[in-house]
């Protein structure tokens, strides 16, 4: 017989980690934004110490070289894995990347962005660690919530390997859509495994097949949108490189016609969420979860709108892009929820009219 105070600590437990995802893309995009990811070169300790120094005078004098040396290590060990794959000219290149040669110099403000979200990331997994064992409180009832709990917490662990690749290589671009897919991933999974503990039991829903059609394209369409977001800031990452980190009002003019295609598929984005606002409203009461998700997806909506105008006229400032990258995931988990509550709703007075 399965005990109703595990079944409880893992709907707890399951959506603390769900909430402390969404607090890790941000630290993410914050890392992101301001350059920090190598402000821990190394792992799992940074710059050598358990907490990190706030002064360069605390370091060995020769930091510089030790951590360029471990760096180009871990390149090479990448290179390998290309090279096993049949990626063998990105191997090449990033072999001969002459850029990881350039020491990184001590920034007391980078080191701690970065050390954070370590700790963020390791809170985390801790949490998904505790969902994967509280979750075997449900093989009865459904085997499907201990398998994805325990193959979410193998993710979460590429994850953090994805992102050391991320920050130590400057050729391979698509890692950094690669690695904000897979976040996503994770966090759909970890919403699926706790809205699959909440509806144990209960009959599905009946809903109009127009609205399950557009819901479904709403989310499709936001994953597409983030991808391209990604995108978009790997080759702004290519401009300022370039432009040695200076000029930044110019940024977006040399960014090409990608920045503007992203800024329609937004236009796009709006009008699909319309008309899935009017269908929702019209087959659920303004008191079922189903609506009370979608009014959260359209204030999101709006304030993303608000962040990419300020990105625009504002020359890319850092606090909007992290903002930004959380908007869209909250977007993202809002939308996918909902599609879930639509064949099951986890709310007694929330099915259609």
């Amino acid at each position: 017989m399965s005990n109703p105070k595990s079944k409880n600590r893992f709907r707890k437990t399951n959506l603390l980690s769900v909430a402390l995802l969404f607090v890790l893309i941000l630290a993410g995009g914050v890392v992101r934004s301001t350059g920090s990811g190598m402000g821990c070169p190394d792992w799992p300790k940074c710059l050598g110490c358990w907490i990190p120094p706030t002064s360069a005078t605390d370091l060995p004098a020769n930091y510089k070289e030790t951590y360029v040396e471990r760096r180009m290590k871990k390149n090479q060990r990448f290179a390998k894995t290309l090279d096993l794959f049949g990626y063998t000219d990105l191997a090449r290149r990033l072999r001969e990347d002459k850029s990881i040669l350039i020491p990184e110099e001590f920034n007391a403000g980078k080191t701690w962005t970065e050390y954070i979200n370590r700790l963020i990331g390791a809170a985390s997994g801790i949490l998904l660690l505790l969902t994967a064992i509280y979750s075997f409180s449900y093989s009865a009832d459904n085997k499907l919530i201990p398998f994805l709990s325990v193959f979410n917490l193998v993710l979460i662990f590429f994850q953090a390997w994805l992102g050391s690749i991320v920050v130590s290589t400057n050729l391979v671009s698509w890692i950094v859509t690669v690695h904000m897919l897979l976040a996503l991933a994770i966090l759909a999974i970890a919403i699926t495994t706790y809205h699959l503990a909440k509806v144990v039991g209960r009959p599905g829903l009946r809903v109009n097949a127009i609205t399950h059609m557009v819901t479904v394209l709403a989310l499709i369409v936001s994953i597409f949108q983030i991808t391209f977001g990604t995108e978009v800031r790997e080759k702004i990452d290519e401009v300022a490189m370039r432009l040695q980190g200076g000029y930044r009002n110019e940024w977006i003019k040399n960014a090409g016609d990608i920045f503007t295609q992203h800024r329609d598929v937004a236009v796009f984005v709006l009008v699909i969420n319309v008309m899935l606002y009017a269908l929702i409203r019209r087959a659920f009461n303004k008191h079922s979860l189903q609506q009370q998700i979608m009014s959260f997806t359209f204030l999101m909506l709006i304030l993303q709108i608000v962040t990419g105008i300020l990105l625009s006229y504002l020359a890319l400032p850092p606090y909007a892009q992290a903002v930004h990258i959380l908007l869209a995931s909250l977007i993202f988990g809002a939308q996918y929820y909902l599609m879930l509550n639509l064949y099951k709703s986890v709310n007694i007075h929330g099915g259609a009219r």
